[in-house]
């Protein structure tokens, strides 16, 4: 079968690689949406430090049943559209034994450090599978990207009313943004793009400001009412809004980390004593944010058209990851149709 490889950094490629195999208790899934993850995009510029080479990437699934092993459940059926988590746990490790599974210590992600999905066929145990009546292939691609966004929302405990401060309007913030706004916060999206700061608004962001224009720390002030947010969830990756948002959240507040900065970060810690700060990490996500994403893109309020902004075919997918790497604000989510 074919799947998409990168064997090093900047180089990609179409290779044959054997078709699966399922054992007993996995199903066997014919992927015919995909989607492009960061993770992705760093592994192809050389700066994804969980990765070696060569590997097949994708976790973002959209896919059908065509086979099941022996004590597959009957709730799975073939020709079943379904959804995969992606993450593995060992059940052994001081994470694993407080139920916290999404930071397993050696949690092995498809895509990352396993071949991923960005293949015709992928085989699957049938405990990572999900699926919902109500949403079409793509919609099911974009749950796994959104959860990660929901579950930094569930991380910084937020509650109807909370001013929730989210820098990064790219495909995992949109999910910050998302799950703060179906708690029923005022959601403050902060990014440098006009063109991501209307998404945001569209995914339930009541306020937005573009980063470039102003002053930041005056425009959170007014807007609330010179305290800060309650919650700031940091989306980007990068050194200054790492610091930022240990300064603009108020005294008592909670900062949630997603973004992994490039470099080391410098801070004035006397803001984490001083507002007695909850600062926390946030990774992967749980089945409980998995089935939050379904029940809210079952709604059908979220601005699919408008994030997947590009849709390729597997010989293409080279072509879009290079475009992507030269001009990462032209995109928001990459999509490969596998059905055509």
């Amino acid at each position: 079968m074919k799947a998409f490889q990168i064997t090093e950094p900047g180089i990609s490629r179409i290779t044959e690689v054997p078709d699966p195999e399922i054992e007993p208790g996995e199903v066997l899934l014919k992927i015919e949406r995909i989607g492009f993850c960061g993770s992705d995009l760093s592994t192809y510029r050389g700066l994804n430090p969980l990765v070696s080479y060569p590997r097949i990437p994708g976790h973002e699934v959209g896919a059908r049943i065509v086979e099941k092993g022996a004590g597959v459940s009957s709730k799975w059926q073939e020709g079943q559209q379904v959804l995969v988590s992606p993450y593995t746990a060992c059940g052994r490790c001081a994470a694993c034994r407080q139920q916290r599974f999404n930071c397993c210590r050696n949690n092995e992600t498809m895509g990352v450090q396993r071949d991923g999905a960005m293949s015709e066929f992928f085989a699957v145990p049938q405990e990572k599978l999900l699926t919902s009546a109500k949403l079409t292939l793509s919609e099911m691609a974009l749950v796994e990207p959104l959860t990660v966004g929901f579950h930094a929302v569930s991380r910084g405990r937020v509650v109807a009313d909370d001013a929730v401060l989210v820098f990064g309007a790219g495909a995992i913030g949109l999910g910050a943004i998302a799950g703060a706004a179906t708690r029923s916060a005022r959601v403050i999206a902060v990014d440098l793009d006009d063109r991501k700061l209307d998404l945001a608004r569209s995914c339930g962001a009541a306020i937005t400001i573009n980063g470039g224009e102003g002053d930041l720390h005056e425009q959170l002030a007014e807007l609330t009412d010179g305290e800060g947010p309650e919650v700031v969830i940091e989306a980007v990756g990068a050194p200054q809004t790492f610091r930022s948002a240990v300064e603009e959240v108020c005294f008592a507040g909670r900062v949630v980390y997603i973004g992994y900065a490039k470099t080391p970060v410098e801070y004035e810690t006397k803001f984490f004593v001083q507002k007695e700060l909850d600062i926390l990490g946030s990774r992967n996500a749980m089945p409980d944010d998995f089935a939050a994403v379904i029940q809210y893109l079952e709604a059908g309020k979220f601005p699919l058209d408008d994030v997947v902004n590009r849709e390729v075919n597997l010989d293409e997918a080279g072509e879009a990851l290079e475009d992507w790497h030269q001009n990462p604000g032209n995109f928001t989510k990459i999509h490969l149709r596998l059905d055509s």
